[in-house]
């Protein structure tokens, strides 16, 4: 230990002195040939001419540009060439779309291969703020026991299995948001597509399990019937 504090302590380096650095200003310092570095191991070196410029070392230190991005929500259809035929697009509602996202999450969590209709309808209930959302709960459909309902049909998942990290969308599923982008088209009002129209574009779906949960709970045309008329009058907005 003392040999090598006593080896580590021999070594030197002879340097000037180095002014504070600033890179918005164009330096130069140059070694002269005096000046030399020693060491134990090397011996003495001496240098000719090294000359470091900070307008060289500009580039590290440059301002990232700012960056401008337009991001565009929008949820997936079958039939793009209804919506683009039209002279105003209906545009998905914020709460739509993350009901949307959370089925997907949810599908996930169930060990599905696949986002059906069933996640879309624990989508609704997740987000929990809708007017859709609102209107299950009154009517005793909750998720807890959509859950359990989604349980019997399906058995017990296989432990071992993930899912997809985006799991596609089943038929049914897309068919219940392209009756959704139709219904608010031909309504001919202004205003989004909300969470209502996806869960009465869901009960068209007669053989999805979305359908059947719904229908195990309660849910019936008497039920469906009072939503249509609740979006049918103007100025519906139950996002809002």
């Amino acid at each position: 230990m003392a040999a090598a504090a006593n080896s580590l302590s021999a070594t030197s380096i002879i340097r000037p002195e180095y002014k504070q650095f600033n890179p918005n200003m164009p330096t130069q310092y140059t070694l002269t040939p005096h000046e030399t570095l020693k060491c134990q191991w090397l011996g003495t070196i001496s240098i000719n001419k090294l000359s470091l410029h900070s307008s060289n070392l500009r580039p590290f230190f440059a301002k990232r540009p700012s960056v401008n991005a337009t991001i565009s929500f929008s949820l997936p259809t079958a039939k793009p060439e209804s919506v683009a035929a039209t002279e105003k697009i209906p545009k998905w509602s914020s709460k739509a779309i993350k009901s949307f996202a959370m089925g997907e999450l949810e599908a996930r969590k169930i060990k599905s291969s696949n986002t059906d209709t069933e996640a879309l309808l624990m989508g609704i209930l997740i987000e929990g703020t809708s007017f859709a959302s609102k209107f299950l709960r009154s009517n005793g459909i909750t998720l807890l026991k959509v859950r359990d309902e989604i349980l019997k049909l399906r058995g017990k998942p296989d432990m071992y299995y993930f899912s997809p990290e985006h799991p596609p969308i089943t038929e049914a599923a897309q068919r219940a948001l392209d009756w959704a982008i139709d219904k608010k088209i031909k309504s001919g009002e202004n205003g989004e597509i909300t969470t209502t129209h996806i869960l009465l574009g869901l009960w068209q779906q007669k053989e999805s399990p979305g359908y059947q949960v719904l229908v195990a709970l309660g849910f019936d045309d008497d039920k469906a019937k009072e939503l249509h008329s609740l979006i049918a009058k103007p100025g519906f907005a139950e996002d809002s």
